[in-house]
């Protein structure tokens, strides 16, 4: 029996990580889908854990072979998914999490007929600020640069079949394991 594809996108900020993570630690039964990037680690982050990271020829040897179910250009670094490791969960009969960009939502769903989109919205601009401030990964700039962004992204929030607003962590988190346990016969699943 095959499984479930579930999509969490939504901007940087907006929380989707913390809650993709939590959820993770909930449901261990649910199996995510790790993406390839040529960003550098950050602090903490292991190599085939939180990414597979590549350097630039290595990434767009495999862009360019078709190894990519999606990938994007963020923040000038390149971000991609590969299909053969989400074929191969999805084959094993385990319900697979993707947290990944818009973008990679809309190539993926033109791509795999059975896919459930969730988009993360943060409750305001200026919480969004607030919160990519607090990081103290990114300088004002950068900070602004990510909010324009964000904003940008936040337009085709429409285009999942459940939008999450992140006000209360907690209340997100339930909403979330909800649209997972059962995402209901009534959305729209091409």
């Amino acid at each position: 029996m095959s499984g479930r594809l579930f999509i969490v996108s939504g901007p940087s900020g907006a929380g989707k990580s913390s809650l993709c993570a939590a959820l993770l630690k909930k449901r261990p039964e649910l199996r995510l889908s790790v993406s390839c990037t040529t960003r550098a680690p950050r602090s903490g982050e292991e190599d085939g854990r939180e990414y597979h990271f590549l350097d630039r020829p290595t990434f767009e040897r495999q862009r360019d072979g078709g190894a990519f179910l999606e990938w994007a250009h963020v923040h000038g670094n390149l971000y991609g998914t590969r299909q053969s490791d989400v074929e191969k969960l999805l084959a094993d009969g385990n319900d697979v999490l993707l947290e990944i960009d818009w973008q990679g939502a809309a190539q993926v769903a033109d791509r795999i007929q059975k896919v459930v989109r969730i988009f993360i919205l943060p409750p305001s601009i200026e919480e969004l600020r607030k919160r990519l401030s607090g990081r103290g990964q990114d300088d004002a700039e950068v900070v602004e640069k990510r909010v324009a962004a964000a904003e940008a992204e936040m337009a085709h929030a429409h285009e999942a079949h459940f939008r999450i607003v992140n006000d209360t962590f907690d209340e997100s988190l339930l909403e979330l394991e909800r649209i997972i346990h059962n995402p209901g016969n009534n959305i729209l699943v091409r």
